[in-house]
């Protein structure tokens, strides 16, 4: 696992109103710090949802695990949905044992994330009409 040097910039793209936020092989300090700047970047640019992809990560630590409660605070406050994709088997029980999938919801892929977003959507325009 290469760490990358800490002004490797973060991954992301938006499709309308979701941000899509890559995360590195390893989520330390380092890169957890640089994907929650991401992800504030992204809700202060007026996202609504955001999409942390997983798809390279190999190893969560108890940091990286602190920094995401932090990004899952932060899209609780500004009101956006949150949904982790492309999540390992291991990484997803270490989620469930620590309590974040009950604050976030967990995707197979990124085109899951986005339906999942999509269900979200619908929910949420049925309860205000």
């Amino acid at each position: 696992m290469a760490e990358y040097p800490a002004s490797q910039p973060v991954q992301s793209h938006c499709i309308g109103v979701t941000a899509v936020i890559y995360a590195s092989d390893y989520l330390n300090k380092l890169s957890g710090e640089r994907i929650e700047r991401e992800c504030r970047r992204q809700l202060e640019a007026g996202c609504r949802a955001l999409v942390i992809n997983f798809r390279d990560t190999e190893l969560v630590n108890s940091i990286g695990v602190s920094i995401l409660l932090g990004v899952i605070e932060a899209a609780e406050t500004a009101g956006a949905q949150l949904v982790f994709s492309d999540v390992n088997h291991q990484t997803v029980e270490l989620f469930e044992m620590l309590g974040l999938t009950r604050h976030v919801a967990l995707a197979a892929s990124e085109q899951d994330a986005f339906d999942t977003l999509s269900e979200f959507v619908t929910a949420a325009n049925q309860v205000g009409h």
